[in-house]
């Protein structure tokens, strides 16, 4: 039921996990027949959960772009500078706060510079994943509003 919840429920219904977790853990303490009743419920709620292999299609295109790209080295501006040398080579500069940035989110790209800003993320647009994937589209506005607007 874990695997299930993870692999075909995913961020359609973050609570699917829980709820999976939550049964596990009561049948291991109260053992049968007391334990059914809380895996019964996590089948029903799993059973009726929206679905979505999103999450587990990102981990599936991370990975292949990690083996395609290799070990590339972060963007300067994301690396702390802990030592004065570290400063002279530029690590932090430019880094954006979000929080200090309007609606909290910089835009800043955080890809190797040896790569192109790629969605390995597409949410469905069921349950959670609905809101997920109007977040990521503000977001995706905000970067190229900003864009536009030179910053």
């Amino acid at each position: 039921m874990l695997r299930f919840a993870y692999e075909d429920i995913g961020l359609a219904d973050p609570q699917a996990a829980v709820q999976a977790l939550t049964a596990w853990e009561t049948y291991e303490r109260l053992g049968s027949p007391e334990g059914e009743l809380a895996l019964a419920q996590a089948v029903i709620y799993l059973g009726t959960s929206p679905k979505s292999n999103a999450a587990y299609k990102a981990l599936g295109a991370a990975t292949r772009t990690a083996r395609e790209t290799g070990s590339l080295m972060p963007p300067k501006h994301i690396l702390n500078a802990p030592t004065k040398l570290m400063s002279e080579l530029g690590y932090g500069d430019g880094y954006a706060y979000d929080h200090d940035a309007e609606e909290a989110f910089s835009g800043q790209d955080y890809f190797p510079k040896e790569m192109r800003r790629e969605a390995l993320y597409t949410p469905a647009d069921r349950g959670f994943e609905r809101e997920i994937r109007k977040r990521l589209e503000y977001w995706s506005g905000l970067r190229q509003k900003r864009a536009r607007d030179g910053g």
